[in-house]
């Protein structure tokens, strides 16, 4: 049977964060101003500005994130090398603890060591892995992260106000959004659930649920002091 596995997780993350703000964030600031404006276009407008500050904000986010794994990395890596050339034993006992968490016999931990010790790029790498815990990032993640979750974010934000812009009275077109954008929050919902191995219809519920709370916790403030 051929193993499946879930392919490019940062990428798919990275939408999943971008999409899953777009679609409740402007959502919500549009509900909120449909309670205390009647004209679309003061909404359109705010909606517009949200979008552009959100995906920004996100994407920058997004890029910090990926520069500091990478950072991170390569202190750790410049870090191993000197531990490596200045206290080789104490490297070659962390070597030998790895392996004996495995199982492996005192005599089968000293040919590894010894083997390892050889050659210092792969010794330095295995500890990497096996020691931190840290694999060699992607020296383009944090620009690949931000955009992707910059475009997710102008996506999702796009859709709760599309129906402003056909429409000239704001509880209408919050009539309109609350369908169009809780449909699209079930679907993200399913579809996200269903790649990360959750129940998808669970998820798909969670999702919804989440942006319609927020949307109606924001036109009930806007009415109520409005």
């Amino acid at each position: 049977m051929e193993e499946q596995h879930l392919e490019s997780s940062d990428f798919l993350k990275d939408i999943v964060i971008g999409m899953s703000d777009g679609l409740t964030v402007p959502f919500a600031l549009a509900a909120g101003l449909s309670g205390a404006v009647a004209d679309t276009s003061i909404v359109t407008t705010a909606g517009i500005a949200e979008i552009v500050a959100g995906a920004i904000a996100m994407g920058l986010g997004g890029y910090l994130a990926g520069q500091t794994e990478v950072e991170h990395y390569e202190a750790e890596l410049k870090r191993e090398y000197e531990e490596v050339e200045k206290v080789p034993e104490r490297e070659k006992e962390e070597v030998r603890e790895v392996f004996a968490d495995y199982g492996l016999d005192a005599d089968m931990q000293e040919v590894i060591v010894e083997a390892l010790a050889k050659d210092k790029d792969k010794w330095v790498h295995f500890m990497m892995k096996f020691e931190l815990g840290l694999e060699k990032p992607d020296i383009n993640r944090a620009r690949n992260s931000a955009a992707t979750i910059g475009i997710s974010y102008v996506i999702g934000g796009i859709i709760p106000l599309s129906p402003y812009f056909l429409v000239d009275d704001a509880i209408l077109g919050l009539k309109f959004s609350v369908a169009i954008t809780l449909l699209a929050l079930f679907v993200f919902g399913f579809f996200k659930s269903r790649i990360t191995g959750q129940h998808p219809w669970i998820g798909a519920f969670k999702v919804t649920s989440i942006g319609a709370a927020a949307a109606a916790a924001a036109f009930g403030v806007a009415k109520l002091f409005g």
